[in-house]
């Protein structure tokens, strides 16, 4: 929308200048009077069409608009010397001059940089609109990039924020750079939010709750971020649009989907995976470790009983399958990671007995 206005102001200051020209009373373009109205709508059409040709992509920083006019100012100031020397050295050898006033010359050098001046204004704010938030100024050898003040960006996907634990972190204060929430994410939930499946429906609603109080937590810079992925080829579902995002942001995708993470390496995008991030947070467990777990269940084979850590950690333990429902000390005997997470493996030792059976039957 914002490229569409652009686009026609420049159209009507290119004609508001064939006018102005038109009118002088010194006639610069002698008895051809509409020139100078037919010159400015021909460059006017000729550069919005080498604009929109041009494959570059869009920026969605809009205060790039100040800059691209700033940097156009500059250089029109600067060509307007070039100009000058020009046109004098054309009027001099291709025009009689005694056919020119002073003031018909004059004009005709004041059309030509009003022109300049607005096609420079005018590319250079649609060359900033139109490339990413990543300014390059290349000297021959020596490349000098936009430095980025903290941490990069984080996108946060669908399941992070249906999955709710993204609070937690959020309140430990280990994220300390901005999140971002892009359009289609937020327009996902909303739709399983509004599913006919009472499953799908919580989980949309409990999404919602989580992405509120994210916003309202001090502690996390959010972002609704106004980017659809309409514009990109190849953004065509979510995670693709996740990845074409992060690209252009430079910024990390924070998730739980494990094709999402293993797609994302392929494509070089950097992924947080919340459950890497809980298996690396877990304690570490060697063997001959003691350690207490309540056994709630028999395990698969024989004399075995199986419990879990505060973590969530499955454990194993043998000769605990007559220990269930009581808190048993057991020692560590084997730690086995999987692609699911980790278990642990141990025995009951000699010396270990139930506790809690023990403080139910004490010894008389």
């Amino acid at each position: 929308m914002l490229l569409q206005i652009l686009r026609s102001l420049f159209v009507l200051l290119m004609a508001g200048v064939g006018w102005f020209f038109i009118n002088r009373p010194s006639q610069p373009f002698g008895d051809d009077t509409w020139l100078a109205l037919s010159i400015t709508l021909v460059i006017a059409v000729f550069f919005i069409c080498v604009d929109i040709l041009s494959p570059r992509k869009k920026l969605a920083v809009f205060s790039g608009t100040f800059l691209g006019l700033i940097v156009g100012v500059v250089v029109a100031y600067a060509l307007s010397f070039a100009v000058t020397l020009v046109m004098d050295q054309y009027l001099s050898s291709r025009i009689n001059r005694a056919r020119l006033s002073a003031v018909q010359i004059n004009d005709i050098n004041l059309f030509v940089k009003v022109i300049v001046g607005i096609v420079c204004c005018y590319l250079s704010i649609s060359f900033i609109l139109q490339t990413k938030d990543d300014f390059r100024f290349i000297i021959p050898y020596v490349e000098f990039s936009k430095q980025i003040r903290g941490a990069r960006p984080i996108i946060v996907d669908t399941s992070v924020i249906i999955d709710g634990r993204i609070l937690d972190i959020v309140n430990c204060g280990i994220l300390d750079t901005r999140l971002i929430v892009p359009r289609f994410v937020l327009n996902e939930l909303q739709l399983v939010a509004d599913s006919a499946d009472k499953l799908k429906r919580n989980r949309g609603r409990r999404g919602l709750d989580v992405l509120n109080k994210l916003q309202a937590n001090k502690r996390a810079e959010v972002v609704i971020y106004e980017w659809t992925g309409h514009s990109s080829p190849e953004a065509e579902g979510a995670d693709q649009k996740l990845l074409v995002l992060a690209k252009e942001l430079s910024a990390r995708i924070l998730t739980n989907d494990v094709n999402l993470s293993k797609v994302a390496a392929v494509r070089t995008v950097d992924v947080i995976n919340i459950n890497d991030l809980a298996s690396a947070m877990r304690p570490v467990v060697l063997p001959g470790e003691k350690m207490q777990v309540r056994l709630v269940k028999p395990g698969e084979e024989a004399l075995q009983g199986v419990g879990f850590l505060d973590d969530g950690t499955m454990v194993v333990v043998e000769g605990g399958r007559a220990h269930i429902n009581d808190e048993v000390e057991f020692v560590v005997t084997n730690v086995l990671q999987t692609t699911s997470g980790r278990m642990v493996f141990g025995r009951i030792g000699d010396s270990a007995a139930p506790k809690q059976r023990l403080s139910e039957n004490p010894r008389t």
